[in-house]
């Protein structure tokens, strides 16, 4: 029987009120940054500055030069301040703090973020790749150009308008009827990591049918009763995962051989005595969250 442990998901917490109203203003950023309370969040290559006392570094306007990659963000619920993206260059970035170390990525940082920080850190770091992965127009190449606040990118030449995207993935832990968990681990990591499986929502599928697919794809094997347990985003680019336990039906058990080359069920007995040789998915990821969810209890492992 399964015991239940509280779904601990890092990367699922609101902190902005995204005043979505406020986009619409052509004059939004000339205003924020007349506004010496307006808090600038610098970002280079998807990394940000941290405090001594390990918070997201803001700035104020006056030391941030006003570009054309400036995301609003919204407003801090507690605070009501706007929060600006700034997407700095290179020479930006270098002529505020040019050491390298000193810039934070998400994967690495963001388990000692506040949820507040964290799902700051979040949201701007999935509105930063999409806006490094759409700057050429899909119908004609031409350039796209940031506009209402940073939310839409119109194409230079037929201003057709771009959205940020979100890609849906489902991920999945298969359980059986002798209450052990299947873990697969992919051919490009090392060879003791271990994680559950998980795979993209195709077009004109439903979640349910993307758990029951990605499974027999994947791992060979027949799955019923997907039950969804919660989301957050994974800006990495800028997924969506949305966390399931699903029961396993039938079928053998057989790496698909691409992506995933091995397979093996754990017993929980088996999962703790071994968590300090295996390398699991970190905490911040919804993975770890939904093995211990199974588990009933944190895992503690050699990380």
């Amino acid at each position: 029987m399964t015991t239940e442990f509280n779904l601990n998901l890092p990367l699922a917490h609101t902190a902005l009120d995204r005043d979505y109203l406020s986009r619409e203003r052509e004059t939004l950023f000339e205003e924020l940054w007349k506004d010496h309370q307006t808090l600038v969040l610098p970002m280079r290559e998807g990394r940000v500055l941290l405090t001594a006392g390990g918070e997201l570094k803001f700035y104020a306007p006056t030391q941030i030069t006003k570009n054309s990659d400036l995301v609003y963000l919204g407003k801090d619920l507690e605070s009501s301040l706007p929060v600006v993206l700034a997407m700095l260059t290179d020479v930006e970035a270098f002529e505020l703090e040019p050491i390298s170390e000193n810039w934070h990525g998400l994967r690495r940082s963001g388990l000692g973020l506040s949820p507040r920080d964290a799902a700051v850190f979040t949201q701007a770091l999935a509105l930063s790749n999409w806006h490094g992965s759409h700057r050429y127009c899909p119908k004609c190449g031409n350039s796209t150009s940031s506009v209402r606040a940073g939310w839409v990118r119109r194409c230079l030449d037929d201003e057709l308008e771009l959205f940020p995207r979100t890609d849906p993935a489902i991920i999945v832990g298969v359980i059986d009827s002798e209450d052990r968990i299947l873990l697969g681990s992919q051919g490009v990591w090392e060879d003791n990591r271990y994680s559950i499986l998980a795979g993209f929502v195709e077009p004109g599928e439903s979640l349910e049918a993307a758990v029951v697919r990605e499974m027999q794809e994947e791992a060979g094997v027949w799955v019923t009763n997907p039950r969804y347990l919660g989301s957050q985003a994974w800006p990495f680019p800028y997924a969506l995962m949305l966390g399931y336990l699903a029961e396993y039906v039938s079928g053998d058990v057989m790496p698909d051989g691409q992506e995933i080359v091995k397979l093996r069920w754990f017993t929980r007995a088996e999962l703790k005595a071994e968590a300090k040789e295996l390398l699991l998915p970190g905490r911040l990821s919804i993975a770890r969250a939904i093995i211990e969810h199974w588990l009933g209890e944190e895992l503690v492992t050699g990380e």
